[in-house]
């Protein structure tokens, strides 16, 4: 089969592995042609791509990032878009597309599914808030970085009797706010599922400041609003699918505690470090599970279904499934990290 992958929208650590192992077991199994779309869907629709041979699937598996490239293009918001897609697949000979990203690029290829294009879907984001799948890979290794972080700012923030906020991704969920506020032992965690009042996250330091605990980290999420003071001053321009490029809560956190509690206070962006560098093992891991599966699905004509982990088991479910609604923390999990607040 002559086969097109693209990956769309934010770039997550493991990419390269799924890519990796759909080539490696697609050449070698099945002996499938690979046609690589440069930069998500602006490839498909610029016929802006690379024919790929068996070296371009090699020495790939521990490098960060996409080696073909991402982007937010959306073709819904281009007149004909979807028709041009849905043509240049045509034109190129493809027998059925592999599509790696998150809601967005998932929810695109819904669309060209729907109208009659043969393909295979792989969840991909940081944030892990896409639904039917337990995890997505990219997360882990988020995670790990956050927590690093978290760690050496403990020592400059009890060194110096400073409140540091630090600010990770996480637009309408706070999986790794939450993860990392308890791998990193954080003292308050902020995401967009709780709402905190100020008053909420004042009292905690106070109290810790009782106990004579004059330091204090705060992790919040990018997304988080607090009950008191909306943000909507902060939001900037959007990308090709609504979403506004957020940042600049820790900061507004960080200065709301320093006036009401005369607390040296610091914000931290950990911001796109947290995309870039090597995978974990485990996220090397899934996307590998993820290529695999992936690929096996194309060969088994199931069209219209993406990758999903399920326990330790990948297992195929409709893309739909991963597009309805955003997966959000949930409350058992939230509950372990509020036990060590304050």
């Amino acid at each position: 089969m002559k086969i097109g992958i693209l990956t769309g929208g934010g770039d997550a650590p493991g990419l390269n592995a799924v890519i990796r192992a759909i080539g490696r077991k697609g050449m070698d199994h099945y002996q499938d042609e690979f046609i690589g779309l440069k930069n998500g869907w602006a490839g498909l629709m610029c016929l802006d791509y690379i024919e790929m041979a068996r070296q371009n699937f090699s020495g790939i598996l521990h490098l960060g990032g996409t080696i073909l490239g991402s982007s937010r293009t959306n073709p819904e918001k281009e007149e004909g878009g979807i028709e041009q897609a849905i043509k240049n697949f045509k034109d190129l000979g493809l027998d059925a597309l592999i599509v790696i990203g998150g809601d967005d690029t998932l929810g695109v290829a819904q669309k060209l599914y729907e109208r009659g294009i043969p393909l295979v879907g792989v969840p991909k984001t940081i944030d892990n808030d896409v639904c039917g799948t337990d995890m997505t890979f990219g997360f882990d290794t988020a995670v790990a970085i956050a927590t690093e972080a978290i760690d050496r700012l403990h020592t400059t923030a009890e060194s110096h009797h400073r409140c540091i906020v630090v600010e990770v991704m996480g637009r309408h969920s706070g999986w790794i706010a939450t993860h990392a506020g308890i791998a990193g032992g954080a003292d308050i965690v902020l995401i967009p599922e709780e709402s905190f009042s100020l008053d909420d996250v004042i009292d905690k330091i106070q109290k810790r400041m009782n106990r004579g605990k004059f330091f204090s980290i705060v992790v919040v999420s990018e997304g988080y609003q607090l009950k008191e003071k909306k943000w909507d001053h902060l939001l900037k321009e959007t990308d090709d699918f609504g979403n506004v490029r957020l940042g600049g809560i820790g900061d507004l956190v960080a200065k709301e505690i320093e006036k009401r509690m005369g607390i040296e206070s610091r914000a931290v962006v950990l911001g796109h470090v947290q995309r870039g560098g090597t995978p974990t093992a485990f996220d090397r891991i899934l996307g590998t599970k993820f290529g695999i599966s992936a690929i096996d699905y194309v060969h088994q004509g199931k069209f219209g279904m993406m990758t999903s982990l399920q326990g330790t088991k990948v297992k195929p479910v409709p893309i739909l499934d991963g597009i309805k609604e955003t997966k959000t923390v949930d409350k058992e999990t939230y509950e372990i990290a509020k036990v060590f607040f304050g």
